[in-house]
């Protein structure tokens, strides 16, 4: 028993003691397999889930690593139950195969006969498998690859896929890397994805997710499909793989509202594959009617619906999912562990930071006291409209000015939900607004002289939460968002994370309506943040001019 910075509870809860010495190296090791849950100043707790388990047994973490960890750093002795209780859960993962036979196609196999009796008379499975061969062999439907791994992931017996994947169609795809070279990280996650065949990559905004994506495409060397969020992002791949690859125009298609081409590199946008018309999806024949050798998804945790479905059936192919918070808000983690596969690199943003490839940056937390008529307003109202009133306080607004006044001369965002609430925020700063409804020809335009410094503030909705590159970014001032969302409140701090030309910190204020839902929201959202190692100032807002003041 040691003095560790860790306390395991047999409830699966792990506490870690931030101010102790080694509570860094030790948060660390356990973000490999346990999830923060509350990331308060002093003491962090973690909870160990099944999923946890299974994708760090996935990445190639056994249960005797994991119990070494707990061990090593636990100041007070690991209770044995749990010991037991996570080794039993992380043999789980790979009692069933799914593997390819010469002769029967696709089956799935055991080692551990009762296993497969068990789930072969699931109510759901039984229809997806065809005949029995032998006592550890059954042979399952190819179409129905990627339902049978979900389903037993529910059944909590999560198969370990070996079945392999189709070559696709051969198109040589080089890296060009005259003037650059990929990073040791970069590197390390393509290797570790290529290793696995398919699965997730996640890594913080600004690190270079294009990057590893290109590199999984030379490594492949086959016709490839993207999946973006957007037009913007689709326009951003398409100009880094003009630079950063052997591809030319010519093979580079994109497939969004505007344009329809289909050429043996092509970027379509999530939207498009998920229109409906008369009860059916129309381009989703574009994934299935081709070739591909490798399907890239692009922020992937915010696949849609619909896009879940089509994964299922693409399980022959090489799929590659590339985000920086694998936290979705609508808890289907699950799924994407099934169908796009588990996580393959997870860098912790402060290591990067460390290694100098993203920006450090500077986490502020302005309350605000809402003024006598708004707090009556807010306590009369329904709960529906609460967020809403105190989200969109008259007093924030007073604040963006005087924090626009303070960071004079600086790139400057301003993001937020509402937009009647930008609409005035952008008139009083007299600054240009992008959202929903500006066409992708006008952001483009705004981000371009956002980027070349012709324009120092930009007022901009959600649209700009993910896939957009603005480097010299290094203030932006939230003044509301979507509820507790996690990975939004990552996505926003992630426009700032690129590092800048002359080394300063980024800086990121998130406004918060004192005593209201506002305050509630503020502490879920900064859950992921705090995992990564950002401690949030919490400061008046009658002190924020100061504050810079004293730093300057």
């Amino acid at each position: 028993m040691t003095d560790g910075p860790l306390i395991v509870q047999s409830d699966k809860t792990i506490l870690l003691e931030v101010d102790h010495e080694l509570a860094t190296e030790a948060r660390h090791a356990i973000a490999a397999f346990a999830e923060l849950e509350r990331a308060p100043e002093h003491m962090h707790s973690y909870r160990l889930t099944p999923l946890g388990l299974w994708n760090a047994r996935a990445a190639g973490l056994d249960a005797e690593q994991v119990l070494d960890t707990l061990l090593k750093y636990s100041r007070f002795p690991v209770p044995h139950a749990l010991l037991i209780d996570i080794e039993e859960t992380m043999s789980r993962y790979g009692r069933l195969r799914l593997e390819k036979d010469a002769q029967h196609g696709l089956v799935m196999r055991t080692d551990d006969y009762p296993v497969l009796e068990e789930v072969i008379r699931a109510k759901k499975i039984a229809p997806l498998l065809g005949p029995r061969i032998d006592g550890e062999t059954v042979v399952v439907h190819s179409s129905q690859r990627g339902q049978l791994k979900q389903l037993l992931l529910k059944l909590g017996w999560p198969a370990e896929d070996l079945a392999g994947y189709v070559d696709g169609q051969p198109h040589l795809i080089m890296l060009d890397e005259s003037n650059w070279q990929l990073r040791p990280y970069q590197k390390l996650a393509t290797e570790n994805f290529w290793a696995g065949g398919s699965g997730v990559v996640v890594l913080p905004c600004g690190a270079g997710k294009t990057l590893v994506g290109a590199a999984a495409m030379a490594t492949s060397s086959t016709t490839t499909l993207i999946l973006v969020t957007n037009t913007v992002s689709a326009r951003q791949w398409k100009d880094e793989l003009l630079k950063r690859t052997s591809l030319t125009e010519d093979e580079i298609g994109e497939y969004s509202g505007a344009v329809k081409e289909v050429r043996p590199v092509t970027i379509a946008t999530y939207q498009v594959l998920t229109t409906k018309r008369g009860g059916l999806y129309p381009h989703l024949e574009l994934v299935d009617g081709h070739d591909w050798g490798l399907i890239i998804y692009d922020e992937v945790h915010l696949l849609p619906a619909p896009i879940f479905r089509m994964t299922a059936d693409l399980q022959a192919r090489r799929r590659l999912g590339l985000t920086a918070t694998l936290v979705r808000e609508d808890g289907r983690e699950g799924e994407v562990f099934s169908l796009i596969g588990p996580k393959r690199y997870d860098a912790p943003w402060k290591d990067i930071e460390a290694q100098g490839y993203i920006a450090p940056a500077d986490c502020v937390e302005v309350r605000v006291d809402l003024p006598r008529d708004e707090r009556v307003a807010y306590a009369m109202a329904d709960d529906a409209d609460k967020y809403r009133l105190c989200a969109t306080s008259e007093t924030k607004t007073k604040l963006v000015e005087e924090l626009v006044a303070v960071h004079k001369g600086e790139q400057l965002l301003v993001i937020g939900q509402y937009i009647d609430q930008l609409d005035e925020i952008a008139e009083r700063l007299d600054a240009p607004l992008i959202k929903g409804e500006t066409s992708v020809k006008a952001r483009q335009k705004l981000f371009d002289a956002f980027r070349k410094g012709e324009i120092h503030t930009l007022v901009v909705s959600k649209v700009a939460n993910f896939s957009i590159d603005l480097p010299e970014a290094s203030v932006a001032i939230q003044v509301s968002g979507s509820f507790g969302s996690r990975q939004e409140e990552a996505q926003r701090l992630g426009r700032l994370l690129r590092p800048k030309q002359d080394g300063r910190a980024a800086r990121f204020y998130s406004l918060v309506a004192r005593d209201t839902l506002d305050q509630d929201f503020a502490a879920k959202r900064q859950r992921f943040l705090a995992e990564q190692g950002y401690a949030y100032r919490i400061m008046d807002a009658k002190d924020v001019g100061k504050d810079v003041g004293q730093e300057q």
